[in-house]
């Protein structure tokens, strides 16, 4: 069963032939699922990742490529009954040609019509998605260290700067000197593990209905009285944008260090601070400490002008002390990604040559499910 051709007309021909193409060339498999659950439309990728032919495969019914207990086939049922738009990741996809595949899926309806458009990124797309989660691993890791170092280095630390301090009072000027300097590197050792020391709080955190908007705006105020006084900063906001449920302090924190990133990333001459808010309606991820699949529509995102991240950095860009920056502790992106993580949401990085954008994805407050707990 074909799709209504809405290019007829041999004035629309040329077109015809250039929306093929295009389908042609999207390198994620796409097809499209009539209102009879048939497969009227497919392109290469389709043919490549379900191991056969379009010649087949438009004679064959969604129900006999996949299980009945397909993830897939609720997505497409779920958006013949709403019209919503609706992703999934991490989806164990199995067909009987090609056995299961781990996928991320993008299910809508295709306008004007009844018929649903499913678009399938495989693993090696989808391993971008584990890259973002990995953030709470390296958040992990840096918890054991800052327990331990609490432990076995602040207290050594304390009597060197004793030491020093009582042999300062009888030194010579020269002596003096040194002795600043074992206090001043002592006092910078024990702010570093201080610093650390905000990973291995793991206490539930106290989450409320917060203003998304209020907590950038005071961020911006922030900044541009303080570190970001010479920066150009823009809003795109989205004005009906819900309650994000979180706990304002602690949001405020990661906005800060994302912001303050984003300044020192920026050039001097012409630097620009992009802050944005979108709803993502759809996004459904597993996290982890979660049964089902979360949904986190709420996009937050801070974009710099800067000469962007360098690609070997990237899929290390959340790992402790990774930085770009001279002197840098590469403790604060390691940090963001603790407190976004205990939201239940996840970060993103997106870098290129006009700069980098960091994306953070929250969950909505449910006002009667709160009221209720």
């Amino acid at each position: 069963m074909a799709l209504p051709n809405p290019f007829s007309g041999t004035k629309r021909k040329k077109t015809e032939v250039d929306a093929l193409a295009v389908l042609n060339a999207l390198p994620d498999p796409l097809i499209v699922i009539d209102d009879e659950g048939y497969i009227c439309v497919t392109n290469p990728a389709g043919e490549e990742f379900f191991g056969l032919s379009a010649k087949k495969l438009l004679r064959m019914s969604i129900n006999e490529m996949v299980p009945f207990d397909s993830p897939l086939l609720g997505l497409v049922e779920q958006v013949r009954l709403t019209g919503d738009y609706v992703s999934e990741y991490a989806v164990d996809l199995g067909t009987p040609k090609t056995g299961i595949k781990n996928v991320n899926l993008q299910v809508s309806q295709l306008y004007g019509t009844s018929n649903v458009v499913v678009q399938i990124e495989e693993r090696t797309i989808a391993a971008k998605m584990d890259r973002q989660l990995t953030h709470r691993g390296a958040a992990r890791s840096v918890t054991a260290m800052a327990i331990m170092l609490a432990h076995e280095v602040k207290n050594p630390l304390s009597g060197i700067r004793g030491s020093a301090q009582l042999l300062e009072m009888n030194a010579s000027d020269a002596d003096r000197a040194l002795t600043r300097l074992i206090c001043d590197e002592t006092d910078r050792i024990c702010a570093l593990v201080d610093r650390m020391e905000a990973f291995s709080d793991d206490r539930p955190i106290d989450r409320d209905a917060v203003n998304i908007h209020e907590v950038l705006e005071h961020v911006r105020r922030v900044a541009e009285a303080g570190f970001g006084r010479k920066i150009s900063f823009r809003e795109n906001y989205d004005p009906s944008l819900p309650f994000v449920y979180g706990n304002r302090d602690q949001l405020v924190q990661v906005l800060l260090n994302l912001v303050k990133n984003a300044v020192e990333a920026a050039p001097e001459d012409g630097g620009e601070v992009m802050l944005s808010t979108a709803y993502r309606h759809g996004i459904r991820l597993a996290v982890p400490g979660a049964q089902e699949k979360v949904q986190l529509p709420l996009e937050v995102g801070v974009q710099d002008n800067g000469s962007g991240i360098p690609e070997e950095i990237l899929p290390h860009i959340y790992d402790p002390f990774v930085t770009t920056k001279a002197g840098g502790s590469g403790l604060g992106l390691a940090l963001v990604a603790k407190i976004v993580g205990d939201h239940g949401g996840i970060v993103e990085f997106e870098s290129s040559e006009v700069g980098s954008k960091v994306l953070i994805r929250l969950p909505v407050y449910n006002f009667m499910k709160t009221d209720m707990e």
